[in-house]
């Protein structure tokens, strides 16, 4: 039966049974490995914030007087082919965060499981892996 504790060793299973780790070397090999899923894990997670706000700001959201005049003055055509463009690109963007999505979902449980591990370099990674990503990141949210 595993522990329920945190241990510090250097053998433990993770993730897969062909993850399996049984010598200092590939403990530090598997840390590593989980630090940079953590790292990635936040750059993703920053990452859809920068696109949700390109996307916000790209989309138009309301209607005002000035578009209702320009529309009146514009050609039927051209408001259309701008309509279905708006469409399109907000498609994209939807179809972006969703894929960003499912990608930090999975690595977000990859590395809650490998934290069951309940092995403490594995958690130490993690927490490290965190912070630096989220150190790299988040400037990347105010670049343009």
């Amino acid at each position: 039966m595993m522990a329920m504790y945190f241990v510090f060793s250097d053998k433990v299973v993770l993730l897969f049974d062909f993850w399996n780790v049984h010598s200092p070397a590939g403990m530090v090999l598997s840390v590593v490995v989980i630090l940079l899923l953590a790292a990635l894990y936040e750059v993703i997670k920053v990452t859809k914030g920068k696109l949700l706000h390109r996307t916000v700001s790209s989309v138009p959201t309301s209607i005002s007087q000035e578009s209702l005049a320009e529309r009146d003055r514009a050609s039927v055509n051209s408001e259309q082919d701008q309509q279905n463009s708006t469409q399109k690109r907000w498609f994209l963007y939807h179809v972006s965060q969703t894929l960003l999505h499912v990608i930090q979902v999975v690595i977000g449980y990859l590395v809650m499981l490998a934290v069951m591990s309940y092995n403490t370099w594995i958690f130490l990674g993690v927490i490290v892996g965190s912070t630096v990503g989220y150190y790299v990141a988040y400037p990347m949210l105010n670049m343009r």
